[in-house]
């Protein structure tokens, strides 16, 4: 703590120092946003406390992966990445609890409650916006702690535009994107390829001693496994006239896990790999009525697959011709399905200019979740199917007084309907911005935390279970902020509590809880079983402060966090408090980046930046160290065709050599490098004719 303490102060001395009279303000409040409201704001003048994460400072970090980039640039996120993806915490709740968006749209894909967020190409994001708080009137369920909304790239010249980034790093690191843009009278088309490869390294060769019979100190399992992911991207847009725009757009993935395979059977005797097949398809279009008002709807179909490849001739449980058969014999080559989830997503929505200030937002959704899991569900198959109709009035009652309140009515065919208010508002008093929200939060059960049955073999056998008799989640949201810019420094702060009802977790159960046909099959050393808390409580504070000069910025983000609940012990027949898992009491990001314009054919930028965390609580499997990490990063801009990114990170070399299977600090291998090179090549100019794009207001451009 006393390290954060002196970090912060050393950050904050250092804005005062290069504070200068020769100063240029980029003004960062000036972004337009959409993500609080789903309607455009200049973000000085947003309504819902919103984050954002610029292009200039995407840019300048020049992050390797959108997990790199949220926990390096602000400090309200913490991430602990395993095969299954990444599991995020916002705030002090989970992945199931944060809504991530791709340019307004739900990202899909997870297993184990975590999300792949390799979908997300880093190097095609434009900005972030980040809106923290229980935003179900406007988003529904999974927005209980927040949302995050990747405003990709969008490309308005006219012509023809290609791109090619490369980028290199320690232990066979590779990125690689590539776009390529066409824009010809009322069409335009945008292809979008990446990939991500990795060879994964080893922290350590030890294994947690209490979690096996003897002391195991030469295990092949890695901290990262080796990993290659690809994925192709379309968009079509056609103006067909210029109040109406529609578009199509799909994409293909792939991913594969690649396991080492030890001399110790049930640690790290590993007869099988990972892969991943992920698709989706989306129609939709808008329909502009005026100069204000305008309608939109949007169709989505998303699948993701996960399967088992089989490395080495492995007896399990399987099923053959739909009947389920024990010790079935699979082959090096061999695909076994685990889960198959699909989603079909509709919303119409509706922005209206009303008289007296204000601004009526209306929409329906319609969503239905599909799962197939053959090894994993009770039946093979479960489905869920949920309607809502949400409206939502923005008022300017007073010139300086700006009010938002929305309500949603959600209906799920096993939940019933509900009701979730929000209200916001904010008070412009000259540099000064105080805003103050409340928010309900609703989320219903998903079909694996209500049917999934699932082995995990990890130092032994552990059984997961769903429970159909889990209740829907609710949860209050209580937010305030204060902004106050003063030249060229901006500081903010802000408290907020958020307290919901029925949490569902995983919580570890005794054997007789548990179905006894599975446990005498499986003999697991530990059964989780996913159950609703009493009731469980996050509260904290986040505070801010940026500086912008003509060449120099400097800043930081400071995150106090603590988090409490109530969890039944059936076994003892008790009420305990219990910490919610991953919470960390601090955690804090500093940086001081310099950018000069030498000539127009060549620019250079350097940064150092620091992401600090104090220790990381769990129920079980120890906590995770508390650490410090720093990177430098530079970038050369060569005239408008070529950029070159080189940096290092961890530069003081710290890595977490905790045992496997005990929860880690962090993931780092120690100090790497990299390298990075663009080249854009552009044959045109912006468009300027009738058929310019009409959908600006959805995709955060200024019109």
């Amino acid at each position: 703590m006393m390290r954060i303490r002196l970090a912060i102060g050393l950050w904050l001395l250092a804005v005062v120092t290069w504070a200068q009279t020769d100063v240029w303000r980029q003004d960062s409040l000036q972004e337009v946003v959409v993500t609080g409201t789903g309607t455009q704001h200049l973000l000085k003048d947003a309504p819902v406390q919103t984050e954002v994460i610029s292009h200039r400072q995407l840019q300048q970090y020049a992050g390797r992966s959108i997990e790199d980039i949220l926990s390096g640039l602000t400090a309200s996120f913490d991430f602990s990445e395993n095969d299954m993806g990444s599991h995020l915490q916002m705030n002090g709740l989970g992945n199931s609890y944060v809504l991530i968006l791709i340019d307004g749209r739900r990202l899909y894909g997870d297993n184990g409650g975590e999300n792949d967020l390799a979908l997300i190409d880093p190097h095609n994001i434009e900005k972030i916006e980040i809106v923290k708080g229980a935003s179900s009137a406007l988003y529904g369920s999974d927005a209980i702690a927040g949302v995050i909304n990747i405003i990709t790239k969008k490309h308005r010249e006219k012509g023809l535009m290609a791109e090619n980034t490369t980028r290199v790093g320690s232990y066979g690191d590779i990125r690689q994107h590539d776009g390529i843009a066409l824009n010809y009278g009322k069409l335009s088309s945008y292809t979008n390829f990446q990939l991500q490869h990795s060879d994964g390294w080893q922290n350590t060769s030890e294994e947690a001693i209490q979690q096996t019979e003897y002391h195991i100190t030469d295990s092949r399992n890695k901290t990262v496994n080796r990993h290659t992911n690809w994925q192709i991207a379309e968009r079509l847009t056609y103006q067909l006239t210029p109040q109406i725009e529609l578009y199509a757009d799909g994409s293909i993935y792939w991913k594969r896990i690649y396991r080492p395979c030890g001399h110790h059977p049930g640690v790290d005797v590993k007869t099988w790999d990972l892969q991943y097949d992920n698709a989706s398809a989306s129609i939709g279009g808008k329909w502009k009525l005026n100069t204000t008002d305008y309608i939109t709807l949007d169709a989505d179909w998303k699948k993701h697959a996960y399967y088992y490849t089989y490395t080495d001739t492995t007896l399990t449980d399987g099923y053959v011709n739909g009947r389920f058969t024990n010790y079935y014999p699979y082959f090096p080559g061999d695909k076994e399905l685990q889960s198959d989830q699909r989603l079909t997503n509709i919303q119409l929505k509706g922005v209206f200019e009303l008289p007296y200030e204000q601004r009526l937002s209306a929409g329906l959704e319609y969503r239905y979740d599909w799962l197939k899991a053959p090894m994993r569900v009770a039946g093979g198959k479960a489905t869920d199917n949920t309607q809502a109709v949400y409206v939502q009035d923005e008022w300017e009652l007073l010139n300086p007084l700006y009010i938002t309140a929305g309500l949603r009515l959600t209906r799920n065919e096993g939940f019933g309907t509900r009701l979730t208010p929000k209200v916001s508002a904010m008070l412009k008093l000259g540099d000064l911005r105080l805003r103050a929200t409340w928010s309900q939060g609703y989320k219903t059960p998903t079909p694996k935390e209500l049917h999934y049955q699932y082995i995990k073999n990890m130092n032994g056998v552990y059984l997961y279970l769903g429970n159909e008799d889990l209740k829907a989640q609710t949860s209050n949201y209580f937010g305030a902020s204060v902004e106050y810019t003063v030249g060229h420094l901006t500081l903010t702060l802000a408290p907020y509590y958020n307290k919901v009802k029925d949490m569902i977790t995983l919580v570890t159960i005794p054997f007789k809880d548990a179905p006894g046909d599975l446990i005498t099959k499986y003999d697991p050393i530990r059964v989780r079983q996913y159950q609703n808390m009493e009731d469980a409580q996050t509260y904290g504070v986040d505070f801010t402060v940026r500086y912008q000069g003509r060449h120099f910025t400097a800043g930081g983000s400071y995150s106090y966090l603590d988090t409490k609940a109530n969890q039944y012990d059936s076994e003892k027949d008790v009420m305990h408090e219990v910490t919610i898992d991953g919470m960390a009491h601090h955690k804090a990001n500093v940086y001081a980046t310099w950018n000069h314009e030498f000539s127009k054919r060549y620019q250079l930028g350097v940064g150092l930046y620091g992401r600090l965390s104090s220790k990381r609580y769990y129920q079980i499997d120890g906590d995770g160290d508390g650490y410090q990490l720093w990177r430098l990063s530079t970038t050369h801009q060569l005239g408008k065709m070529w950029r070159i990114e080189a940096g290092v990170d961890n530069i003081f070399d710290y890595v977490d050599r905790t045992p496997h299977g005990l929860h880690l600090g962090t993931t780092t291998p120690g100090r790497t490098i990299y390298a990075a090179l663009t080249v854009r090549f552009n044959q045109g100019k912006k468009l300027t004719n009738k058929y310019k794009s009409n959908f600006n207001s959805r995709e955060n451009e200024t019109d």
